[in-house]
């Protein structure tokens, strides 16, 4: 029987346009960030994911799956992005356009 002492509280994070999840759940103590990913079950709701290309992150910082989770750790799936944020900033430049604070048009 595995006590409390023995488990981490965590959460895997995954988002789309349309769509974001953050499901919270127990893994044993030296659970590793792949091994939250595939017990949350966000691999069934999104099999667009897949571990060997997406890249991962605890608190929107890069580690990798083998890092071993603490309690409160948020394992982030991240998705590709569709436009470099750098090269439209420089097509609008190029275009004229004057950027407002924080991005928006």
């Amino acid at each position: 029987m595995v006590s409390e002492s023995d488990m981490v509280h965590v959460e895997v994070a995954y988002a789309r346009p349309d769509q974001q999840v953050i499901l919270g759940l127990d893994v044993p103590v030296g659970a590793t960030v792949e091994q939250a990913i595939k017990e949350s079950g966000v691999l069934d709701s999104f099999p667009e994911i897949d571990l060997t290309k997406n890249k991962v992150g605890i608190f929107g910082k890069l580690t990798k799956l083998v890092t071993e989770l603490n309690t409160g750790d948020r394992v982030e799936i991240y998705r590709a992005l569709i436009a470099d944020p750098k090269e439209v900033r420089r097509q609008r430049e190029a275009e004229g356009k004057i950027m407002k604070k924080g991005g928006a048009d």
